[in-house]
């Protein structure tokens, strides 16, 4: 029996749209989402669930806050670091001058794989795609004159992200600061790394033992530090699809969660301080309602999975990014308009934080200036739209519903898939997630050589005459610093003590006893970070990646 819904919707095909079709046909093009998904022609009251709860109740598919952004704005946080400690502080009190409410640490490659400048990997990278950070000395450097009681830190980081995030704990120390009131988080997400950005350095399961020990210690001593944000940013660079980021990135979270539990930890004394990150990429309705299905996914995870009984745990925050993929060195300024429009998704979406990408981004690192004006696409969102005022504000479009229901089931089916597999650690192990983004990033590709898919200004409205764009150039000057640094550092420190430290790192990883004690101590006596990862590549060996073909 057809409903009233399905009844109007045949005679408007019949009476209405058949003869416009027959005086102006549609355009030749296959109409998908971003991710490949068909879009139909028209969306209507015929789509299922299309009243979820109130914002604020369970399972949150509209906001986990009943007033959304009419009691508080999201967190207008800029990606920032390059060259020595010094030159990204600079960054940093100029941004927080502009009025960012929150910094974001990006550090170069060495520091990302637990690497000291002199190492003979790290030539050329010292300082050039984030700031380098060999020692609590350089922390301290970071953070000079910036009272890190007073404002919320991110630190992107991941195999090394304990011993970075001790370092942090002690320049608090130093500052005064006690570790209870300290606000911020650690990336310390490692399964999107073997996944798809790749800076590992551990094998998957001493990697969770890290990132276990890091919720035990923090909900002890720092409850108010996210402890970890599951990162589906990286995994959609990569290439993947909108549902496969949603898909893995809230598996990789269960995970997490479970080895917390069978770690002995109550899941309530650790999942309220776990965040999540995503990328705002160019599908405007697609990215609105992957962030409202991954609400709805975490929570009935959260309580009917495990079993958590504190509201808190079924509420996840998350913090999203402008897709860097999507910028283009082909017409910079373009890139302008991609981000708001991103930007404009993630807060549609109902972000908890958000950092927009600089113009430059396909060029080089921002320079201060399109750093700044990205800062004030996010204000203008904010203070001139208008979009803050309502509680999710498409909530009962019967597209972005129709979106948000597509996605929860496409989510549950690939976790049904990984558990039977075992696991997201198991999952990695045999290739799968790797092997699902990878044919994921070469179908888009085909399609936009193929012109389905047009990029303004690489494959459609292109043009010949080069626009200049300032950019932000990066010398060896960092690099000769930071040899110098760590030259003067080894010199005139208690090197016994360091000694000694790295043994206690050394002989706790090879136990089960908590990680973070011993690695406090080690950075309390200037260890550097290359030193303290070698302590534990010494026990734990490094990973190799099987081939994924």
């Amino acid at each position: 029996m057809r409903t009233a819904a399905e009844t109007e919707r045949q005679r408007w095909e019949r009476e209405t749209l058949a003869p416009a079709l027959a005086d102006a046909p549609e355009r030749e093009v296959a109409f998908t989402t971003i991710s490949g998904w068909p879009i139909e022609r028209l969306y209507s009251a015929d789509v299922e669930a299309l009243d979820p709860p109130a914002p604020g109740d369970f399972p949150y598919t509209r906001g986990i806050h009943p007033s959304g952004y009419r009691g508080k704005l999201w967190t207008m946080r800029q990606f920032a670091g390059f060259g020595t400690p010094e030159d990204t502080n600079a960054r940093y009190k100029g941004l927080l001058g502009a009025g960012g409410t929150g910094l974001s640490v990006a550090f170069d490659l060495p520091t990302l794989m637990g690497r000291d400048p002199d190492h003979e990997l790290s030539l050329g990278e010292v300082g050039k795609c984030g700031v380098n950070i060999t020692s609590l000395a350089d922390m301290e450097r970071l953070f000079d004159g910036i009272a890190v009681g007073d404002i919320t830190t991110s630190m992107t980081i991941n195999s090394p992200a304990a011993i970075v995030l001790a370092m942090y704990l002690v320049v608090a120390e130093k500052q005064g600061a006690g570790w209870r009131t300290l606000s911020g988080t650690i990336q310390n997400d490692i399964l999107k790394e073997f996944i798809a950005q790749k800076e590992y350095i551990f094998p998957p399961r001493p990697s969770m033992r890290l990132i276990t020990d890091v919720f035990a210690f923090c909900s002890n001593e720092a409850p108010r530090w996210n402890t970890i944000s599951v990162s589906g940013y990286h995994i959609r660079e990569a290439g993947s699809t909108a549902l496969q980021e949603l898909a893995f990135t809230l598996r990789d979270g269960i995970e997490y969660v479970q080895w917390g539990v069978d770690a002995g930890l109550d899941v309530d004394d650790f999942v309220p301080r776990m965040s999540f990150f995503f990328n705002a990429h160019s599908g405007f309705f697609e990215e609105i309602a992957k962030y409202r299905a991954a609400r709805t996914l975490w929570a009935e995870a959260m309580r009917d999975r495990f079993g958590a009984r504190n509201e808190r745990s079924w509420k996840l925050r998350f913090h999203s990014q402008t897709a860097g993929v999507s910028l283009t060195a082909q017409q910079p300024h373009n890139n302008v308009i991609r981000t708001a429009i991103q930007a404009l998704s993630a807060v549609l979406g109902g972000t908890n934080s958000l950092h927009t990408n600089s113009l430059d981004e396909a060029l080089a690192l921002p320079t201060a200036e399109a750093a700044t004006l990205a800062l004030r696409t996010q204000q203008i969102i904010a203070h001139e739209s208008g979009v803050t005022e309502v509680v999710d504000p498409l909530g009962g479009s019967y597209f972005v519903e129709r979106l948000t229901k597509d996605l929860e089931n496409g989510a549950r089916a690939y976790f049904d898939q990984i558990d039977r597999m075992g696991g997201m650690v198991e999952a990695i192990e045999e290739g799968f997630p790797q092997r699902e983004v990878a044919e994921s990033a070469y179908r888009y590709q085909q399609a936009v050589e193929r012109n389905e898919k047009i990029v303004v200004g690489v494959n459609g409205f292109e043009q010949q005459t080069d626009v200049h764009v300032d950019r932000l150039y990066i010398d060896d000057r960092a690099a000769d610093t930071q040899l110098a640094r760590l030259e003067s550092l080894r010199r005139t420190r208690d090197n016994a003590d360091v000694a000694r430290a790295l043994d206690r790192l050394r002989a706790v990883a090879v136990g089960s006893g908590n990680l973070m004690p011993p690695i406090l101590d080690a950075v309390r006596a200037y260890a550097t970070l290359g030193e303290m990862c070698d302590a534990l590549r010494d026990v734990w060996g490094e990973y190799e990646e099987r081939p994924v073909l």
